[in-house]
């Protein structure tokens, strides 16, 4: 783990969200959050949004579309502003029943205290698969 300033705002982040708790989650990202994720068709918690309310809103999707099986960021590197996490997850999508596992990496920009641009990279096909024939598809 890299000794970085900007580093603690992201273990609060991936804390509450491991523990259920959005209003700790939220209080760690700025009013105009980048919140990106690749776009894939047929899952609406996929693409960009900008805003706290917008990512409320992705945190509730979310919640009502899969269930987190595993989610483990096991590496941090952080320097300057920037903060990557790289870490394994698996989730099960309710509409399908199907797993998705996947290897990741958040990248965060940090600025004085609280994340302000949020960047996922993963595996877009197990996603794809997952939901295929999904009803809560868009």
């Amino acid at each position: 783990m890299s000794d970085n300033k900007n580093l603690p705002a992201v273990e609060r982040a991936y804390a509450a969200f491991k523990a259920g708790d959005t209003k700790t989650l939220l209080a760690q990202f700025s009013d105009d959050i980048s919140w990106n994720l690749p776009s894939i068709d047929h899952v609406r918690v996929s693409g960009a949004r900008t805003g706290k309310a917008s990512v409320t809103d992705f945190f509730s999707m979310l919640a009502q579309d899969q269930e987190a099986l595993v989610f483990e960021p096991t590496r941090f590197v952080a320097d300057g502003d920037l903060v990557v996490a790289l870490g394994h997850y698996r989730w099960r999508v309710k509409a399908t029943g199907r797993e998705i596992a996947s290897d990741f990496a958040h990248v965060f920009t940090v600025k004085n205290g609280q994340i302000v641009r949020f960047q996922e990279f993963m595996d877009t096909a197990a996603f794809v698969a997952g939901y295929a024939g999904s009803l809560t598809s868009v």
